[in-house]
């Protein structure tokens, strides 16, 4: 009895690591599709590319934004999700749903997961970019379709190129692009394997 209690924890074990491990692959597939589409669609003089920024907020909490585009016409926070199905949310719905295979399954409405992500920072960047310069994008890849009207900011595919190629007026000159992204990677934590546990760890502690 023993054994058989020994062994189906172990199983439950590997089967909750095979599934976040699963997860954290399926979401760094569909951020370097995002990178991709910057790479073919955005032109580098015009606009630079950080990707995976992990910034400390305290002593036992970190954020980490998939990609932070910046340009003369201002600076784009984006959040990537690599899901599949239906999806159906709402701009101020805490909850949205993917609906796959007759199952549904919530998940965090991501525009206000970004939400946090733009207060880091507009936090970081204090005084020297307008918070109205700061732009909240997200980012849907992979075999999903929206089943709800979605806010002109919730993009599915390359769509997002379109979206940041919109904002015409220059805002920021070279130089202030140049001290932004200076700005920025001076506050980033080191990008490794490392930082991505310690960020996963705290996200637990956080929400309990």
């Amino acid at each position: 009895m023993f054994l058989l209690i020994l062994f189906l924890i172990i199983a439950a074990i590997i089967a909750v690591s095979a599934f976040n491990s699963s997860a954290k692959t399926k979401g760094k597939k569909g951020e370097k599709r995002v990178i991709a589409h910057a790479e073919k669609h955005l032109d580098e003089k015009k606009y630079t590319v950080l990707n995976n920024c992990t910034f400390k907020i305290s002593d036992q909490l970190t954020t980490q934004i998939d990609h932070i585009v910046v340009s003369r016409f201002g600076v784009f926070v984006i959040e990537t999700k690599n899901y599949q199905g239906w999806i159906f949310g709402a701009e101020h719905q805490k909850m949205w749903t993917q609906k796959l295979y007759k199952k549904s399954y919530q998940f965090q409405n991501p525009l206000h997961q970004n939400y946090r992500h733009i207060k880091t920072v507009q936090h970081l960047l204090d005084g020297v970019v307008e918070p109205e310069d700061l732009h909240s994008v997200v980012v849907f890849v992979g075999d999903s379709t929206f089943k709800t009207d979605m806010p002109s900011n919730v993009l599915h595919g390359r769509e997002w190129i379109n979206y940041v190629k919109s904002f015409h007026e220059e805002v920021m000159s070279s130089v202030k692009m140049q001290r932004i992204c200076q700005t920025l990677e001076k506050h980033a934590l080191e990008r490794s394997r490392k930082t991505d546990s310690t960020h996963v760890k705290n996200l637990k502690k956080f929400h309990g």
